[in-house]
């Protein structure tokens, strides 16, 4: 089988080639036919393709006609061309989050891909941590109880080693387009893909300041059968933080709460010779576990999770973030 990376721009791309790279019977070819538009220092094109061990294809035309799928990896706004130019070609899509800028967007891209009869899911990895699994059964089973309120966490640093995360032509946004889209994911996951009936946000720029694009806010969901969620999105780790940030939700019920922080197994530590803290993470890679699901889905005919009508609802989440921002006032999500 051959798995086409459509673009290195995202830096998970280095994660999903790692985990391709490492699946039997796999082989991983990219192309990345706009690496020259970026800025002085940043990787990209075919010498980074020979870095991360896959082979190289000059344009999308020709890395389309020889593979069986792809993981578009491109910056957000490219999202729906190559989504669009895959399922033209009748290859199976993963498609980096969030999946659109804009719900009408994301529901083309959908329609586009039942229409082409190929299988598109949208790359939410934490769904795949053992402890959002582990929620979600617990929430299935009744352990909580009734779900009252959820709690959400996702900072992290400015992406500075990939300047377009805040460029507003190429991102959408920034700190809301980046960190809301995988809480309101689990969220999706654990409301059985209820939509909330309300999104209220506030974003500032203090955290860096002269930054195009908004970096920290704060976004406050409620449901139609009264559950209540907020979600802080900010670009909050400081720029020597040793990794990138983290995620964590509390979830509040009835009888009972439960709180995940999937990316705090680790181990701490401090390198006198390197002058910085360690950080050693341990335990299952979710971005390997959602790779290996995908390739469930393409091949063994299992259900893509998450699907694209997720990716809609996600990115109405979003869409409405914005659209409180620039109103004041809470926003009903709407699906196109």
């Amino acid at each position: 089988m051959r798995i086409g990376l459509m673009s290195l721009a995202h830096t998970h791309a280095m994660s999903y080639a790692s985990a391709l790279g490492s699946t039997p019977g796999v082989e991983v070819v990219a192309s990345d036919p706009f690496h020259a538009e970026r800025p002085d220092g940043e990787v990209g094109g075919a010498s980074f393709a020979a870095d991360l061990g896959v082979g190289y294809r000059e344009g999308y035309d020709e890395l389309l006609a020889e593979v069986d799928a792809v993981i578009v990896c491109s910056e957000n706004v490219r999202h729906r061309e190559d989504v669009e130019r895959a399922a033209a070609a009748g290859v199976h899509v993963l498609c980096e989050k969030p999946l659109a800028t804009s719900a009408a967007d994301a529901a083309a891209m959908a329609s586009a891909c039942r229409e082409a009869g190929v299988v598109l899911m949208v790359a939410f990895p934490v769904r795949y941590s053992p402890e959002a699994i582990a929620l979600a059964t617990s929430v299935e089973a009744g352990a909580l109880g009734d779900i009252v309120s959820f709690t959400g966490t996702n900072n992290g640093k400015l992406p500075a080693a990939r300047s377009w995360f805040a460029d507003p032509a190429l991102a959408g946004g920034g700190a809301l387009t980046d960190h809301v889209v995988h809480l309101a994911d689990i969220m999706d996951l654990l409301r059985g893909g209820a939509l909330p009936e309300s999104v209220y946000a506030v974003e500032g720029r203090a955290l860096h300041p002269g930054t195009a694009v908004e970096t920290e806010g704060m976004v406050s969901l409620r449901y139609p059968d009264g559950v209540i969620a907020t979600i802080d999105c900010s670009w909050s780790r400081p720029d020597g933080y040793p990794v990138w940030g983290g995620l964590t939700l509390l979830t509040v019920g009835s009888s009972g709460t439960m709180s995940i922080a999937p990316f705090e197994q680790r181990v701490d530590g401090f390198s006198s010779a390197r002058g910085e803290q360690l950080w050693m993470p341990f335990g299952e890679n979710a971005d390997a576990r959602m790779i290996a699901a995908f390739l469930g889905a393409i091949t063994g005919g299992d259900a893509a999770y998450p699907d694209g009508a997720t990716g809609i609802r996600t990115s109405a989440v979003v869409e409405a973030a914005y659209a409180s921002v620039r109103s004041g006032q809470p926003v009903m999500p709407r699906l196109s």
